[in-house]
């Protein structure tokens, strides 16, 4: 499996496949439906996440590392079990200062991440 199918109750980790997310960041697309989405992010120290915005509204839970978030303007370092909120049309982008992974939860879904 690389991308688990919508509405697929168990998504075991192993069969997930990571997808390139851009230079040095690997995606792992995990469960989802039409309203929600889980996404994986692993990133390599000094990748970027560059700025951009989505009709989406977006939590990210850092798991590991640290990252200088940048959101509607204003830049924090953020470190692992810190919470950020991107609302949809929210300008934000990152930059990887330690090695990481972030959990991103998307509502809608991201179809342009399965399509």
């Amino acid at each position: 499996m690389n991308i688990p199918e919508k509405h697929q109750r168990w998504v075991p980790y192993a069969d997930t496949l990571p997808q390139s997310g851009g230079e040095n960041v690997t995606r792992r697309i995990l469960a989802y439906t039409d309203g929600l989405m889980c996404v994986e992010n692993t990133f390599e120290t000094g990748a970027v996440g560059a700025l951009h915005s989505h009709p989406h509204t977006q939590i990210t839970y850092v798991v590991s590392g640290r990252f200088a978030f940048t959101i509607d303007g204003e830049t924090r370092i953020v470190q692992a079990g810190d919470t950020l909120l991107k609302e949809d049309g929210v300008v934000h982008g990152c930059t990887c200062l330690e090695a990481g992974k972030l959990l991103d939860i998307f509502t809608p879904m991201r179809e342009d991440f399965v399509g």
